[in-house]
């Protein structure tokens, strides 16, 4: 059973379509990407999953049903704009937020400690959230999402503004939800970030599906006929390549439409050349958005 389904939801604010027929699958123990252009319909997917706003049409069932309180209690939720009360002092606000999921006191009281010496904020725990830095107060808040110990997050833009230490801290408590089996979608404008995280990915523009499936599939789907070459000796004229690109540390080689990628090593053997890397080009995922949002506009 899949943590979240999404069947043809459609939605509309006036005479502007934000979802239209848009459906997906999430599964327990996936990092799930959802992406697109500013105004794709992105936000209004998540408010409906979690039943903030109710689809014109089409459904949403998570962990197997219709969204109820129960439900809502299984589901940790990070919103871009963060939502921590900067007066109030850390522990009391994990605490007050974790008792809101169903926890009693004494065993949010216990979680929060541990989390917080397990993230190295445990000397922070008596100060107020306006005391912590930027990156401070991100991990508060991802301690607030993950504290009732949820089946399924969903995590808007979780490391805008974070500085590389903070990020890769944060990345890393992404990474440790999906090895518990949990169900994660991130939203997130960072491709390199989708790239290193997701297992799957969906791309909206003007609330319609335009790209969706597995990484590497995706990633095959839209690559060069290429191959990339680290290698020591003169290359010269080898037959097959169409183009010859020269970078600091490697080359990409262009293949002829008649020429696949095992007959250019065998080519490339054959003269000599010592190869350090022989690797099939696949264009990073922030050129696939960009070729896929451009054609989409057209």
């Amino acid at each position: 059973m899949n943590t979240v389904e999404v069947e043809n939801v459609v939605k509309t604010f006036g005479d502007k379509v934000a979802v239209d027929q848009l459906s997906f699958s999430v599964a327990s123990g996936e990092i799930f990407g959802l992406i697109g252009p500013n105004g794709a319909g992105k936000t209004t997917t998540i408010k409906m999953v979690m039943d903030i706003i109710k689809p014109d049409s089409g459904g949403v069932t998570v962990l197997g049903e219709q969204m109820n309180e129960a439900a809502k209690n299984k589901i940790g939720y990070m919103p871009e704009e963060r939502g921590l009360y900067k007066k109030q002092r850390v522990l009391d606000v994990i605490v007050y937020l974790a008792m809101l999921k169903g926890m009693s006191r004494r065993a949010a009281e216990e979680k929060a400690n541990r989390m917080l010496e397990q993230t190295g904020m445990l000397p922070h725990a008596r100060k107020k959230i306006e005391e912590l830095s930027r990156g401070m107060g991100q991990i508060i808040q991802f301690i607030v999402t993950t504290i009732h110990d949820p089946q399924l997050l969903i995590l808007d833009e979780p490391f805008s503004g974070l500085d590389p230490v903070n990020t890769e801290a944060s990345m890393k408590m992404v990474l440790d939800l999906r090895s518990q089996g949990k169900a994660v979608i991130l939203s997130t404008h960072q491709m390199n970030q989708v790239e290193q995280l997701c297992d799957r990915i969906l791309m909206v523009n003007k609330g319609r599906a335009v790209l969706y499936g597995g990484l590497a599939e995706i990633k095959s789907k839209y690559r060069n006929n290429s191959v990339l070459l680290e290698h020591e000796g003169e290359l010269g004229e080898v037959p097959g390549i169409a183009e010859k690109r020269v970078f600091k540390n490697h080359v990409e080689l262009f293949l002829s439409d008649d020429t696949t990628p095992q007959q250019l090593l065998e080519r490339l053997l054959e003269r000599g050349i010592i190869i350090h890397r022989f690797e099939l080009a696949t264009p990073p995922l922030n050129e696939i958005f960009i070729r896929v949002a451009g054609e989409s506009h057209k």
